[in-house]
């Protein structure tokens, strides 16, 4: 795959929900679908936020027609984020949200990667945590 049709874009993780503290990052570069819509927060929850990227790797523009789905990777272990999420309709919108649920105790590491309609995908954003209690 060449890494000229990569698209790379900022990944600014809002994190929300019951307890626990949060850091955000920013980058270049079991299964659940969501279609992107209005975002609550309830407990024990962590919003993502992220922009569509506008250009790839090699700084061609990327027209939004274009993207096709947003990857999100989460776990408890920054080296094993078994949890996948795929969000779909990336062309939709340039603004995007997604709302992770259901998280226990302890901190949660998340990522998160752009692929196209050619099926070629970016390098994984920066990992950013939340940290949840009761």
């Amino acid at each position: 795959m060449s890494e000229a049709w990569i698209a790379a874009f900022v990944f600014g993780l809002l994190l929300t929900g019951c307890g626990g503290s949060s850091s955000s990052g920013s980058a270049s570069a079991g299964s659940q679908t969501h279609s992107s819509g209005p975002v609550s927060a309830p407990e024990r929850t962590a919003v993502l936020s992220w922009s569509a990227p506008l250009t790839r790797v090699n700084g061609e523009s990327i027209p939004m027609g274009e993207l096709d789905k947003y990857v999100i990777r989460y776990g408890q272990d920054t080296d094993n984020l078994s949890e996948r999420v795929v969000v779909t309709n990336a062309a939709l919108e340039p603004e995007m949200s997604y709302e992770v649920g259901g998280l226990g105790n302890g901190t949660w590491y998340f990522t998160i990667q752009v692929e196209d309609i050619n099926g070629l995908i970016s390098e994984p954003s920066e990992v950013v945590s939340k940290s949840v209690s009761s």
